[in-house]
């Protein structure tokens, strides 16, 4: 193992080294990228690459908003659909009866404006809490608290200080029982 090159003692030549090395460390590639996700019940499981990206799409801020977004316009049109079925706009002294077209007309209008806005309201909190989440590297109820308060403060904010204050608080105090009620 000892050589000697000159004046200095060699224990390993370039090749062995070369060899050690790769022992050690082993080469630069990397096989699957393996990260072994640990399960309870079952085999190891290790994700390919697309299953990676797949995941990374579906967990990121945007596609969170978008479907905050979808899921609120949904919800929006089915209370707007419910909310003008029981509570139609018919003028009370009015001898005639509305027509079925304008009674859609009606339902129709109705379903648009709770659409849109229980869309816009899902797309803000959702933006908001993922970047709060983001940012703090954490999962816990407090971003949901945090993402209700700036979200009820922004859309309270349309109709005064007072308002914007009454809505943080009301908006986080609602997002806060229900991140409990829902991990319970």
């Amino acid at each position: 193992m000892d050589k000697e090159e000159g004046d200095r003692r060699v224990f390993f030549t370039n090749e062995e080294w070369d060899r050690l090395a790769l022992y050690l460390i082993g080469n630069n590639t990397r096989y699957r990228e393996n990260v072994v996700i640990p399960r309870i019940i079952g085999p190891v499981k290790i994700k390919t690459r697309e299953e990676k990206m797949v995941e990374a799409a579906f967990e990121s801020c945007a596609f969170k908003t978008l479907m905050s977004c979808v899921a609120g316009y949904g919800l929006g049109a089915a209370i707007g659909l419910f909310s003008a079925s029981v509570n139609p706009t018919v003028p009370i002294g009015d001898a005639k009866q509305p027509s079925a077209r304008e009674v859609l007309r009606e339902m129709k209008g109705s379903m648009i404006s709770y659409a849109k806005n229980f869309a816009m309201i899902g797309a803000v909190f959702s933006a908001v809490e993922c970047s709060i989440e983001s940012y703090r590297g954490k999962s816990d109820w407090r971003n949901g608290t945090y993402a209700g308060g700036i979200t009820g403060g922004i859309i309270g904010l349309r109709a005064g200080i007072k308002a914007g204050i009454f809505g943080a608080a009301g908006f986080a105090a609602f997002s806060t029982l229900i991140d409990y009620y829902m991990h319970l």
